[in-house]
């Protein structure tokens, strides 16, 4: 199985000096649906928990990163087996649907669950009720071990994901983000047409190379900082976050509640540092 990420398409090019029929290459958004199979052996029970707009590739970790990010699941352990719904029938696309089968023990809170999850590739997850609700399903933050990172490091980070950027330079509408070490060596990267996706990929991708708790790693966002990637951030243990793009206000609220050293505009040889700026070492 899989899907192509882009997909071509003839569009008229209008300029001053005329008109012409091309072909362009597009993101390709479509959506994913994520059902938990859950329960004892002999009383199996399915859940519908999220339908969200992403670019079909990583699916399995997107998914994994989902559960992970939202308290669902603690670690890898707790699920057995992740796979397409295959035996679905023919009015339903196979490739949209994962089916993530946890092992016997997990609890799953059917409170929790009370809700479908709703996203979209514009804003993420809805409902969360305040940054105390991230706190409380938080397992990792604790035993911050302090480190410094110099400034000339971050600003040799945003050429290192453009260079990596397959998808970015093909349609040039995809969000990435990147996970580096302390010494700036590229681990991971991912991406997608939502950049809450692009996140949920990355940490599931770290998550299945036991990498996580990501408490001496850096993550870098092609965009802007969200409360949201801030949180999925605080959930993985990060302490460092730089972005691109500007920071929400909520976001730098969650940096400082978590101790994350946040860092926005990193491009163009500058950056701001908006919590934690003791991280950051400046000049030699």
């Amino acid at each position: 199985m899989g899907k192509t990420p882009v997909i071509a398409v003839a569009v008229q090019k209008i300029m001053v000096s005329g008109t012409t029929t091309t072909s362009d290459l597009l993101a390709v958004e479509e959506p994913l649906e994520i059902r938990l199979g859950y329960g004892p052996a002999h009383a199996r029970e399915q859940k519908s928990i999220s339908v969200t707009m992403r670019t079909p590739g990583n699916d399995f970790e997107l998914a994994l990163g989902f559960l992970f990010t939202e308290g669902i699941i603690e670690n890898a352990s707790d699920i057995t087996q992740i796979r397409y719904c295959t035996e679905l029938n023919t009015k339903e696309n196979s490739e949209n649907i994962v089916r993530v089968e946890l092992h016997e023990h997990v609890q799953v809170d059917m409170a929790k669950l009370s809700r479908n999850f709703y996203t979209t590739s514009s804003c993420g997850v809805c409902g969360k009720a305040s940054i105390e609700s991230v706190k409380t399903q938080c397992r990792i933050f604790s035993g911050n071990t302090p480190f410094k990172i110099p400034a000339s490091l971050l600003h040799s980070l945003p050429g290192m994901l453009r260079g990596q950027q397959t998808l970015f330079e093909h349609t040039g509408g995809i969000h990435a983000c990147a996970l580096f070490d302390t010494n700036g060596n590229l681990l991971l990267m991912r991406e997608d047409v939502g950049r809450h996706n692009a996140l949920d990929k990355l940490i599931g991708a770290a998550i299945g190379k036991e990498l996580v708790p990501l408490n001496r790693h850096i993550i870098l966002l092609s965009g802007r900082a969200s409360f949201e990637l801030l949180q999925k951030a605080a959930m993985a243990g990060v302490r460092v976050v730089c972005a691109i793009g500007a920071p929400s206000s909520l976001a730098v609220q969650t940096a400082n509640e978590f101790d994350i050293t946040l860092i926005g505009f990193l491009r163009n040889d500058r950056f701001n540092i908006y919590s934690r700026s003791e991280t950051i070492t400046i000049g030699s």
